[in-house]
């Protein structure tokens, strides 16, 4: 399908505003998504989910991501993965989280105005919770679990909430639905203006 077509082929860049309060976590470019068109869930359906949902929500100036240099813009959302390269059959193995998650960290300590912080997928969620755990923050105990709509305050002032994933294999077995995804974005507007 996209034979005619040059890839990005190497490591995918976040994006967003870097003065964002918000954190989007999601797991990993898209073989023929971000791997493909240089930004961070672009090109693919989970994309298409992630920026219709920004748009309705107010956070992007139109509802999908095609390219680099499509005119996209969101607005207090940055957008980052705990893995930045495309991996084999779309599973990252530890060698490749391990690679990447001095990225993570860094962008943590970058982002000075971040509250909320979004983890798309179990992997995200815990990938962020590993992170600050690096960074010195204590962790509640038990560890926190992953759900859909889970919400809780970390002792770093992070308000955490938990996704399900926009991939397919969510989307087309509702599993995750659109009003489903559009109310977390709600819940973080409505954060953001508390």
């Amino acid at each position: 399908m996209y034979r005619d077509q040059s890839y990005w082929g190497r490591p995918v860049p976040s994006f967003g505003d870097g003065e964002a309060q918000t954190l989007i976590v999601g797991l990993a470019p898209a073989a023929h998504g971000g791997n493909r068109t240089g930004r961070m869930f672009t090109g693919d359906k989970s994309g298409d989910w992630l920026y219709g949902a920004l748009y309705r929500n107010g956070f992007a100036n139109h509802p999908d991501s095609q390219g680099i240099h499509d005119g996209l813009a969101i607005q207090d959302i940055y957008i980052t993965a705990a893995v930045h390269c495309a991996p084999p059959d779309n599973r990252p193995n530890k060698d490749e989280f391990d690679a990447c998650s001095n990225y993570l960290v860094e962008e943590l300590l970058s982002l000075k105005n971040l509250s909320v912080v979004l983890a798309l997928g179990k992997i995200a969620f815990e990938s962020y919770l590993a992170a600050v755990k690096t960074l010195g923050v204590n962790l509640p105990s038990p560890k926190p679990k992953f759900g859909h709509g889970v919400q809780l305050q970390l002792a770093n002032g992070i308000h955490l909430v938990g996704s399900y994933h926009p991939s397919q294999r969510n989307t087309q077995t509702g599993r995750l639905t659109q009003p489903m995804f559009d109310s977390i974005f709600q819940s973080i507007r409505e954060r953001l203006l508390s």
